[in-house]
């Protein structure tokens, strides 16, 4: 089972980017299921039922979300008969949608779980690590995949070493930067940050003045998207359909042509 996980889709240039390459990546690398984090896909905050339908016709089997699950308002529209969107399950408010969901990808079960870390985040209803744990007799013989959007790179990891056993990937998503640190922990595919789909010059999606602004003591409260063009960062896992352990994690990372 071959899976292509792509990190942050961060506004229009990110979309257009992932849209752009996601047929090729398909077919190059054989995938049999296709996972993004949406989180940030409409004006760089939240996903509108537009742009969730969008995704489901290019091809995208599931979409895992983050901290900003709910900045759009549109999402209580349709989240709850969603049958491909995964929101953060210890999260609040957690009365909407699901954070575990499970899909059946040729003869096997795919198990994507959605958490968000509690180290410098907020909303936070317990630990991701209390949240595993009230999993775990339901994860057995199931390709589980978990999307832990976080800040922490020490709370990533450390959550991946205690859950190894029981899962297939340990995916982290949040901080928008690329992390060199792809591996294989006994079986479980892990990276730190998948990445960021978004533009390649701006500070981790966003107009570069604005945020230089904000550190220079302006006040700014919301910020642009950047238009530049984008980059796309994703990773492919290699899945054995006896084991259901990870047995490869490949690291993708593809800038404008400019850059």
């Amino acid at each position: 089972m071959k899976i292509l996980f792509i990190g942050d889709i961060v506004g229009k240039a990110g979309r257009a980017a992932v849209y752009a390459r996601l047929g090729l990546l398909k077919k190059e690398y054989n995938i049999d299921f296709t996972i993004v984090n949406g989180e940030n896909i409409a004006h760089g905050k939240g996903i509108t039922e537009k742009l969730y339908n969008e995704l489901i016709e290019k091809g995208i089997d599931a979409i895992t979300l983050g901290n900003h699950a709910y900045s759009k308002a549109d999402v209580l529209n349709f989240i709850n008969h969603s049958k491909s969107l995964i929101r953060p399950i210890n999260m609040y408010p957690n009365e909407f949608g699901c954070g575990v969901r499970d899909f059946y990808v040729k003869g096997k079960t795919i198990r994507i779980i959605n958490l968000i870390g509690s180290v410098f985040m907020d909303k936070v209803i317990e630990s991701p690590f209390d949240s595993m744990k009230k999993l775990h007799k339901t994860n057995s013989d199931k390709i589980v995949i978990v999307d832990l959007h976080a800040e922490a790179t020490s709370e990533k990891m450390a959550f991946a070493y205690q859950f190894k056993n029981e899962c297939s990937a340990v995916i982290g998503t949040h901080t928008h930067v690329q992390t060199a640190d792809e591996q294989i922990i006994d079986g479980c595919a892990f990276i730190s940050d998948v990445g960021m789909s978004g533009s390649f010059k701006s500070i981790i999606g966003r107009d570069i003045d604005e945020v230089l602004e904000k550190f220079n003591g302006n006040s700014i409260t919301r910020f642009t998207v950047s238009e530049n063009a984008a980059q796309v960062c994703a990773v492919v896992i290699d899945i054995d359909d006896k084991s259901l352990r990870a047995t490869s994690i490949k690291r993708l990372q593809f800038r404008p042509e400019s850059y």
